[in-house]
């Protein structure tokens, strides 16, 4: 792409060549903004209504505390990671959700984050014997991994519900449709 907007080819309608000329600046700096969003927001098509809209902040706190993320009295597994088919409480579905490999990698990446540099300062400052950081920080590792698996799917499954994700959409919905 040409570095000035003299120099482009005029005929080109790709969306990488879009150039915005001063009057269209002009434009939406006098307003114009206004109006488009306007029109955008008048023609965005949601899920349900104002009255079906699930909160992602309270799913995800939900599944945080290893409960059902659309009433938060029933219990998300039946053991360490696996989910049970419905709520014991709602009697919500939870059959069709697709956390798969994303809590896995939260763990790893939240884990990883905290622990190693904490390990890596103290043998910095304190420089322990090779024993000691072993007895140390491998089962810190392991004990917050394990710990942090669960809470990490049940947030993932919350996440999905509030999102109307794969088996969360609602009865009325494609079930080919994968979002």
């Amino acid at each position: 792409m040409a570095p000035f907007p003299e120099e482009r080819d005029q005929s080109s309608t790709r969306a990488r060549d879009f150039y915005w000329s001063p009057a269209m600046i002009h434009h939406l700096a006098l307003g114009g903004l206004a109006h488009h969003k306007a029109l955008m927001e008048s023609t965005v098509e949601t899920f349900g209504g104002d009255a079906d809209r699930r909160s992602w902040t309270r799913a995800v706190g939900r599944g945080l505390l290893s409960r059902c993320p659309n009433c938060g009295q029933g219990k998300l597994f039946r053991g360490y990671v696996k989910t049970k088919d419905e709520c014991d409480s709602c009697g919500l579905d939870l059959s069709g959700h697709r956390a798969d490999d994303a809590p896995p990698y939260i763990t790893i990446i939240v884990v990883g984050h905290v622990l190693i540099p904490l390990a890596l300062a103290v043998k910095q400052l304190f420089d322990p014997p090779l024993n000691l950081q072993f007895a140390i920080w491998l089962p810190a590792m392991i004990l917050s991994a394990w710990a942090l698996l669960p809470t990490s799917k049940g947030a993932m499954i919350g996440l999905q519900w509030a999102n109307r994700m794969h088996g969360f959409a609602g009865p009325n919905a494609d079930p080919d449709a994968d979002a």
